[in-house]
């Protein structure tokens, strides 16, 4: 199978770093099918799906497998990262958090590596977040969430790997998009700059590159 003949499947693809991984793969060759909320402006193929809901998502792939056709890549970047202290964490607000991170990613996993198995090819990358790994308060339902992407992620690659399918995580950093500018303060980014190797701001463009490669065949390992 070419390149050109797959369909790569990106959640939370209407904006911000899921809309910039959209584009890249759609410049690779694939055949992008966006899923948002509602339907993402400006791409070729785009579904609306609330991807916390298994049956919007099961219908949403049914949709896109009709369409396009049945889905080889897999980008599961959808999120939420509020700021909750400990003491104001709920039980309802944790599974909320959870649902949108981490049984989203769980649910289109689910819809799209069936046919992923049949081809005998796929590949799968999730979106956890460098934030797992730093000592950040006030975001535990969001580092529980990050964390059970990453263990999804390492059984799946263990289970997965014998049918020629790959899963891997990437871990961007705080990035600067329209919804973090709106809700961030500059001094945040600053700081963030200070403790990088590259004292800039990571832009969405800067985290394309590896989707790209984890999506194409040289990735196969």
């Amino acid at each position: 199978m070419t390149q050109s003949s797959r369909v790569a499947v990106v959640t939370g693809a209407g904006a911000g770093i899921g809309r910039a991984y959209a584009e890249r793969l759609s410049a690779d060759g694939f055949a992008v099918a966006g899923v948002d909320l509602e339907e993402p402006d400006g791409l070729a193929h785009a579904f609306a799906a609330d991807v916390t809901d298994a049956a919007s998502v099961d219908a949403c792939v049914a949709a896109i497998t009709e369409s396009v056709g049945p889905p080889a890549v897999l980008v599961n970047n959808v999120g939420t990262y509020p700021v909750i202290k400990w003491d104001d964490l709920g039980l309802d607000e944790l599974r909320r958090v959870m649902a949108v991170n981490f049984e989203s990613a769980y649910l289109m996993c689910k819809a799209c590596i069936p046919a992923m198995r049949d081809a005998g090819w796929g590949r799968i990358v999730n979106v956890a977040s460098r934030t797992f790994w730093l000592a950040v308060p006030d975001m535990a339902a969001y580092l529980a969430a990050k964390g059970a992407v990453i263990g999804l992620t390492r059984a799946l690659a263990t289970e997965l790997g014998p049918h020629g399918i790959t899963a891997n995580v990437v871990a961007p950093g705080l990035t600067r998009t329209a919804t973090m500018e709106a809700s961030t303060p500059e001094a945040l980014f600053e700081m963030t700059r200070n403790i990088q190797a590259i004292k800039r701001t990571q832009e969405p463009a800067d985290l394309v590159g590896i989707v790209s490669f984890l999506a194409s065949d040289d990735a196969a390992y």
